[in-house]
């Protein structure tokens, strides 16, 4: 079993910059996949992107390709999201989520077994 924690996330101006952190600890993410999901008040859970630790995959939702990065640092055990060029559509609370049975990114909420609590991203226009 892992358990994640999420932290980074706080209050930016639109245009700047936060690194959320997901860290791992019970297990190391060798075997898991890990997804960053977001969900705004009303709104839907979505997937914002994903990692295969095992390879390196990585998955994006089309409206933050090139804004946004999934990265995974092994020795430390943390899957990071690096978000730039905030957009006030990018405010929510960010959830990062993991599965072991998974082989590649899956953009449903419900495929995924492990989530954090959650970090609250707020972006003033």
């Amino acid at each position: 079993q892992v358990q994640l924690v999420e932290s980074g996330g706080g209050v930016v101006q639109a245009g700047g910059s936060l690194r959320l952190s997901c860290a791992a600890s019970g297990r190391t993410f060798d075997t898991y996949v890990v997804g960053w999901f977001r969900q705004a008040p009303g709104k839907e859970r979505e997937l914002v992107a994903g990692i295969t630790c095992s390879d390196g995959s990585t998955y994006y939702t089309h409206s933050v390709k090139g804004r946004f990065t999934i990265s995974r640092d092994k020795a430390k055990n943390i899957v990071y999201l690096q978000m730039s060029s905030l957009k006030p559509e990018d405010a929510a609370v960010y959830y990062c989520s993991a599965d072991n049975i998974l082989r590649g990114v899956a953009t449903s909420p419900s495929a995924y077994h492990y989530w954090g609590q959650g970090t609250q991203v707020t972006v003033s226009a």
